[in-house]
């Protein structure tokens, strides 16, 4: 069954630094996403252009709340409701929203029919998320979509941003990956960390160690999801009950689709 949490009072390790986790995941992230931050700053500049500087915002996916902390620290009247299943990322989400009431978090299950009962709003104004829905395959994803356009308030939009594939360009999508994967194996020389090394780290840390244990318990080593084109995204999300969808900022392998309700 899902469970909610606000920001306060989660019991999280006194003395940990999780503002140094927060970052030591940004870079990780960020060594395969060199752009991560102009997605990030182009799905806050649609929020403000659509449903203003105090929004109630759904983060989708939250992991440890980097949409959040950008969301607060531009828009500080902003409220947030962040909803993961993944408990080590969610460990240092609580811990670093610890003691902020305009931070909700709630552990569901996506995949679960019944997980927006958990959801302490009926609406929200702005659904937000990043790299995280290609965990999904197409079927359940659509399913999802579906979902959102109904706690999205008339008015309101949903925003992903992700990685999204055009299958009908082969010789483009092999020039890029070999180009991004000459960029991230120059990375690497200057220290950088992949997934793969950012979850040792977290397995060896003494607060993080079992919810990182449990965390490979849910998901094993990697979801069997699947990248979409924009294409079909927007159809999809048009077809959900969304009155317009389009890309709002794209790079030549991930894009950012909005959708106004």
């Amino acid at each position: 069954m899902p469970e909610t949490g606000t920001g306060t009072g989660t019991g999280a390790a006194a003395g940990t630094d999780w503002r140094a986790w927060q970052r030591s995941w940004d870079r990780q992230q960020e060594w395969y996403m060199p752009d991560r931050e102009e997605r990030f700053r182009v799905m806050l500049d649609m929020v403000e252009a659509t449903v203003g500087r105090a929004p109630r915002v759904l983060d989708l996916a939250c992991g440890t709340g980097s949409i959040t902390d950008r969301l607060l620290r531009r828009f500080p009247d902003a409220t947030s409701t962040g909803v993961d299943l993944d408990p080590a990322l969610l460990t240092i989400a609580r811990g670093t929203f610890d003691g902020d009431d305009r931070v909700t978090f709630v552990t569901a299950d996506l995949q679960d029919p019944d997980w927006t009962a958990a959801l302490p709003h009926r609406t929200y104004d702005a659904v937000l998320t990043a790299t995280a829905l290609h965990w999904l395959r197409s079927g359940p994803l659509a399913t999802l979509y579906g979902q959102l356009a109904g706690l999205v308030r008339d008015g309101g939009v949903l925003m992903n941003a992700d990685r999204m594939i055009d299958r009908t360009t082969p010789r483009i999508n092999a020039a890029e990956r070999a180009h991004r994967h000459a960029l991230m194996d120059r990375a690497r020389g200057t220290g950088a960390v992949d997934w793969a090394e950012w979850w040792a780290l977290a397995a060896q840390d003494p607060v993080l160690a079992e919810p990182t244990a449990r965390r490979f318990e849910v998901y094993g080593d990697h979801a069997d999801g699947e990248t979409p084109s924009l294409q079909w995204h927007a159809e999809t999300l048009l077809a959900a009950g969304f009155g317009e969808a389009r890309a709002v900022w794209s790079s030549p392998s991930d894009a950012l689709v909005l959708a106004v309700k």
